[in-house]
């Protein structure tokens, strides 16, 4: 039998997760920091020393679109646990383990990017179409007003200053619903990649003042 651990920290709304093949077992939840996630640890230590065997056969993790530190912690985790486990750490968009999205019907997420840009992301039949894009504040409106006049839902996961958007927070729950709800085939395309947050801007490199000579 398949023993999973579900790791959901891309918001302050974090929580975690135990599952099997009939279905989540335990669950907690917590406030995170999103500095740094130390809220993480404690309900991790003691969902895990929790389960009997001390191992899991699948360790899945939320990747975003979010906080940026709280989604890295959560992936770092859910790799270390997957070492220990020797098994696979699966990361799954967290804009999927919302209720609009798990409906199966078009939906609409919309993020803050800070700095004045915003991000928006078409999800159907449970699944991103495509990936997150950037835009900017008459980018989101404009976004916002087109899918709402075609009767789509629009949802964030955290508030966006000057906009009235439903909240909806994802979960470890949501995660497990996600991964149940999708065929196998694209269960193995989130297996076989390596996890990762999602990204919203290339991450930033700054070019070494050295000269290379070659």
């Amino acid at each position: 039998m398949e023993n999973f651990l579900i790791i959901e920290t891309s918001t302050p709304a974090a929580s975690l997760a135990l599952a099997d093949e009939s279905g989540i077992t335990v669950e907690k939840s917590f406030t995170s920091d999103r500095r740094h996630n130390a809220a993480l640890f404690a309900p991790l230590e003691e969902m895990v020393s929790g389960n009997d065997s001390g191992k899991f056969t699948v360790i899945l993790v939320g990747s975003g679109p979010g906080s940026y530190s709280g989604t890295r912690v959560g992936i770092a985790v859910a790799q270390g646990a997957a070492l220990v486990s020797g098994c696979r750490a699966v990361a799954i968009p967290s804009i999927l383990a919302v209720a609009e999205a798990l409906s199966g019907k078009p939906c609409l997420a919309v993020g803050d990017a800070r700095r004045g840009s915003y991000w928006v992301a078409e999800i159907s039949n449970g699944r991103l179409i495509g990936t997150p894009e950037l835009t900017d504040g008459a980018g989101l409106v404009s976004a916002i007003q087109k899918a709402e006049g075609c009767g789509t839902a629009v949802f964030c996961m955290e508030p966006i200053m000057g906009q009235n958007i439903r909240v909806s927070s994802p979960s470890a729950a949501g995660l497990w619903s996600a991964w149940k709800t999708v065929d196998e085939a694209t269960r193995q395309l989130w297996a076989g990649r390596i996890p990762q947050p999602i990204y919203l801007k290339p991450p930033h490199i700054t070019p070494s003042k050295k000269e290379v000579f070659g």
